[in-house]
């Protein structure tokens, strides 16, 4: 998906809810201060059940960041709309849905199965249970 994804915008945003696991919800109250390259990390803050966290800030999705902002240049959120807005939830479902049929993929695949993705991924590399749990801001393993 990221790969057939041409767009600027449109690819860092599937990067980020794959390469960080951040909710849609999370993805479109990023702030432009929310993204510390310095330490590699993302801020998530009020995610859900109001809670603050860190999740991984990837060296790939890191150029594409640089190569958006150059291009779309935003001044509060990461992701505004033309006219400065907060980017919205529709068009985010939209976008993963046409970079789905681009890519071939015949699953029905949205924004919170990136996410699933992203945990999957982790565990299947080795990375230990209860650090998925905090970068996914999960206050119960059962949940993870």
């Amino acid at each position: 998906m990221i790969d057939v994804t041409k767009n600027s915008k449109r690819k860092c945003i599937i990067s980020l809810l794959y390469s960080a696991g951040i909710r849609k919800s999370e993805l479109l109250n990023l702030k432009l201060e929310d993204i510390d390259s310095k330490r590699m990390v993302i801020c998530i803050k009020q995610g859900k059940g109001n809670k603050d966290r860190l999740t991984l800030l990837s060296e790939k999705l890191l150029t594409y960041l640089r190569s958006y902002y150059c291009i779309y240049k935003p001044k509060t959120y990461l992701f505004e709309t033309p006219n400065g807005k907060k980017y919205g939830a529709t068009s985010v479902d939209r976008l993963i849905k046409k970079a789905t049929l681009t890519a071939g993929i015949q699953k029905n695949i949205t924004p919170h199965t990136l996410r699933h993705s992203f945990a999957t991924h982790l565990l299947e590399n080795g990375t230990n249970l209860r650090r998925i749990q905090e970068l996914l801001g999960h206050s119960s393993d059962k949940i993870t």
